[in-house]
């Protein structure tokens, strides 16, 4: 099956793709830069790794419409979001790597591609993506 061949007959299905990884792209670039100055209640940014990761996995949940696309897709997420958290201990001075970050994380992708099972699963076809 070709690459074009795992994602949902979407109008511009490339292009919904190519947005898909520039989020992932600016995820990765976010999360490595430091951080803004900003006065937050302890351990609210679990809410924003959950939500990012979310995002993340449900849109990819609108443009892959195989199992092992989106299997795939969710194991990367994990790994990726895994792998930032060791790459902030490792590259930064004002960063660290935080375990909860991780796991809040990879709940954000397991429940964002629990979406597969919902009928917001195609909501972009709906919408002439």
């Amino acid at each position: 099956m070709t690459a074009t061949g795992m994602l949902k007959p979407l109008r511009f299905p490339r292009v919904w793709l190519g947005l898909w990884w520039l989020a992932i792209a600016v995820t990765i670039v976010v999360c490595l830069i430091p951080p803004p100055p900003l006065a937050l209640p302890q351990n609210s940014d679990k809410v924003e790794h959950f939500l990012a990761y979310f995002l993340l996995a449900s849109a990819a949940v609108q443009i892959y419409r195989t199992r092992a696309a989106l299997l795939w897709a969710g194991a990367g997420l994990v790994l990726l979001g895994v792998g930032i958290e060791f790459l902030q201990g490792a590259l930064t001075t004002d960063r660290m790597a935080d375990p909860m970050d991780a796991l809040a994380n990879s709940i954000g992708v397991v429940v964002g591609m629990a979406t597969v099972f919902t009928p917001l699963r195609d909501l972009l076809l709906r919408m002439k993506g």
